[in-house]
């Protein structure tokens, strides 16, 4: 970790490309945080409040901004106002996404691709104060997708039109993924790298999905099944085959999964692990959150060669300040809750095991 916000642009390539570093100074838990990221995939793990989820929001954010046309409202505020709608602070007020609102503090983001970037600040004070650097931040925004951790396509009907008419507590990664899952097909057929994709997730989920009105069904030779009286962890399977479907998982796009394991049956996981290890030698960049042993022992076990991987964990400091470190390998981590309550478990399995043989 740096001691300061970079001062200057990375010397990198300056092709657009994937997201390759974050840069926050006293953003919501974090004081200070330099990261960078891989092409590939990058799973975060920490303990709770470490901060993963809001990595995540902050970064999608990003893919979802581009430096607006007009100056009647400053570009800074475009940025924000998504923030406000991921993170949903109280009374959408971004400031009060300062760290330690009750001081006199501004808070900064960055976000690179690769020498590329963009530089915004915000003031827990003065109302409107906040300033934007454009680092040559492409105009385009990123093709990405957030899979929240509640599953909301069986939820799907009313509830778009719901989302744009009424004032109701939702952070706006829910809207977005419904409306990403209703995309229709592309009209060019699916590269073939995808389309071992599709047929694995056509297998998992016995079927394909289908839209009927506003519902979502799982359709194979015996009918049609609606996503709600599907198992939790079969309707995330038909999400991810609708995203490759329907081209919003492309060469270059992003996508973010928060907790993929949630309310997943483990014999399920392979399949997950296995489903994103395509989609990163697909050019599809990948940031998950998880809590989960098993998906970092199938990712360890998955992994290839020529694999993209890096494996981030957050944690904090001597000094109780939030800090990340990076590694190629999930466990060649030294700060993993995971492996700290796995081995926590076998070491009290022994223990237990010793006791009894005596």
């Amino acid at each position: 970790m740096r001691n300061e916000l970079s001062e200057s642009r990375p010397a990198q390539s300056r092709e657009r490309g994937p997201l390759t570093r974050i840069l926050l100074q006293r953003f919501t838990a974090f004081e200070q945080l330099d990261l960078e990221l891989g092409p590939g995939i990058n799973v975060f793990i920490g303990a709770n409040g470490t901060g993963k989820t809001h990595l995540l929001k902050v970064a999608y954010a990003a893919c979802e901004f581009n430096v607006p046309d007009t100056d009647v409202v400053g570009p800074e505020w475009h940025f924000f106002d998504k923030l406000a709608r991921v993170f949903l602070p109280s009374r959408n007020d971004v400031q009060r996404l300062v760290r330690h609102p009750s001081e006199d503090r501004q808070a900064i983001v960055e976000v690179w691709r690769g020498g590329l970037g963009f530089r915004v600040s915000v003031s827990n004070r003065t109302r409107g104060r906040g300033s934007f650097t454009n680092l040559d931040w492409p105009g385009d925004t990123i093709k990405s997708a957030f899979i929240p951790v509640k599953e909301m396509l069986s939820h799907a009907p009313g509830f778009r039109s719901l989302y744009k008419q009424r004032e109701i507590h939702f952070e706006e990664t829910h809207s977005d993924i419904i409306d990403r899952a209703y995309l229709p097909p592309l009209r060019a057929q699916t590269d073939n790298s995808l389309r071992r994709l599709e047929k694995d997730l056509e297998d998992a989920i016995g079927g394909t999905v289908s839209v009927d009105g506003e519902e979502f069904f799982v359709e194979n030779g015996d009918g049609k099944i609606e996503f709600m009286l599907l198992a939790e962890g079969l309707r995330k399977l038909g999400l991810l085959w609708l995203l490759v479907r329907n081209g919003t998982l492309p060469n270059g796009s992003v996508l973010f999964w928060d907790e993929p394991e949630a309310n997943l049956n483990p014999g399920l996981i392979t399949i997950v692990v296995d489903v994103l290890l395509q989609l990163q030698r697909a050019g599809v960049q990948i940031l998950i959150a998880t809590h989960d042993y098993a998906v970092l022992k199938e990712l360890e076990l998955l992994i290839e060669e020529s694999d993209e991987v890096c494996f981030h964990a957050l944690y904090r400091d001597s000094e109780g300040e939030l800090s990340c470190e990076s590694a190629t390998q999930p466990f060649e981590l030294r700060h993993s809750p995971i492996a700290e309550a796995f081995t926590s478990l076998y070491d009290r399995e022994i223990e237990r095991s010793l006791g009894r043989s005596r």
